[in-house]
């Protein structure tokens, strides 16, 4: 079984695998790298697609599915298989990050779409792909590949110690992909909840949260002190986010339900509001979030960043210009959490995807056998049989 790393190795963004064996070929996820351009927003796939036999997504933010139109664009045309949740979320997505010309002629394909389940096995030549619920997001899902000689598991993106959300063990494998977008951030999520409490606590005339439509929204909701409101453009995706309750833990749909019912919607032509205000997406690049952290810049309103800010960003910048704070709220694995992946799975051989080189050293001193020096546009080997 060969692996080509056609993104997020060495680097944040357009995560995508590809793995062969024998005359198979499948690709796991295909996403862009904002802030990049040209080539490096795409996967680093070389020529056409066309020998690609099925395509799997892992979940809907733009890192791992933003480059769909330009993946069909450049030939392929096998089934592509997703959950549900992922299904109605793409095409958002996609309008947000795709190439207005790529999209428009390769507009989200409904009818190619292969719906699974997380949990449920599926079969593309002599591939055996087993899925698991992430604790990412709602629908989300992290794929191990077996050809009857190696498994190499992919984790996607996980939080394998969410407060919302649901992860399945990843199983053993020969060779395990982890997501270290953390690096060896050794804090855990618990933590970093309180911290967001305590900020929006000291904030009482209201501040503006920036946040991804899917997933981190319903640990912040889940994470918040008192009363907030919502753009009222994400109430639909999350009222069907917290109905999905399979992906969720037990006794948290009911919370979240009352929640999000007590939240008032907040529109653009409304004054800004005495409250905590949730608005997709986190980095400021599109949805409503795009056209409030200018607004919140210019009349003082107080920002509040959680999650990833790539390079010349929106939300990056005003954080530049000390006009935004910022405190991570985990939506992958910390230190404990990929050292507890690793071990679970047998201690195998390990890459790690979304992250940058020197954090991957980092974490190497706490996961040995984690190979450091594989990047985007690379090929490995998965070790035979020595960890079934």
């Amino acid at each position: 079984m060969m692996l080509d790393l056609l993104g997020g190795f060495g680097e944040k963004g357009r995560t995508s695998v590809a793995v062969s064996s024998g005359g198979d070929r499948i690709l796991l996820d295909a996403g862009i790298r904002v802030g990049a351009s040209g080539p490096a927003y795409y996967p680093a796939l070389e020529g056409s697609a066309a020998d690609i036999d099925a395509l799997f997504i892992s979940h809907a933010h733009e890192d791992h599915v933003g480059a769909l139109s330009w993946l069909l664009s450049r030939g392929y045309a096998g089934p592509i298989f997703m959950t549900a949740e992922t299904r109605d979320e793409a095409p958002a997505t996609l309008a947000a990050y795709a190439d207005a010309g790529d999209l428009s002629r390769f507009p989200f394909p409904g009818d190619r779409i292969e719906l699974f389940e997380p949990g449920d096995m599926l079969k593309i030549g002599n591939l055996t792909i087993s899925t698991g619920r992430s604790g990412h997001v709602v629908g989300g899902v992290w794929f191990a590949v077996d050809d009857g000689d190696s498994r190499v598991a992919y984790s996607a993106d996980v939080v394998p110690d969410s407060n919302v959300f649901v992860m399945d063990r990843i199983p053993n494998c020969d060779l395990l992909i982890l997501d270290a977008s953390y690096g060896a951030d050794p804090i855990a999520g618990a933590a970093r909840a309180r911290q967001i409490s305590e900020w929006v606590a000291r904030h009482p005339q209201g501040c503006l949260l920036p946040t991804p439509l899917s997933g981190r929204s319903l640990e912040l909701i889940a994470a918040l002190p008192g009363p907030f409101a919502i753009h009222a453009s994400m109430r639909s995706s999350l009222q069907a986010q917290i109905d999905a309750s399979a992906s969720l833990l037990p006794g948290v749909p009911g919370i979240l339900r009352h929640r999000l019912a007590e939240a008032p919607d907040w529109t653009d032509v409304d004054p800004l509001p005495a409250l905590p205000l949730l608005a997709d997406d986190g980095m400021g690049e599109a949805g409503p979030s795009s056209r409030l952290l200018p607004r919140a810049g210019e009349a003082g309103y107080p920002v509040l960043l959680t999650g990833h800010l790539p390079a010349g960003s929106p939300g990056d910048l005003l954080h530049a210009a000390g006009r935004a704070d910022w405190v991570r709220m985990p939506t992958h694995p910390t230190l404990s959490g990929n050292v507890g992946i690793w071990e679970k799975a047998g201690r195998p051989a390990a890459l790690g995807h979304s992250c940058a080189p020197d954090l991957l050293d980092e974490l190497k001193s706490h996961i040995p056998s984690l190979l450091t020096n594989y990047r985007t546009g690379q090929r490995i080997a998965v070790p035979q049989g020595s960890n079934p």
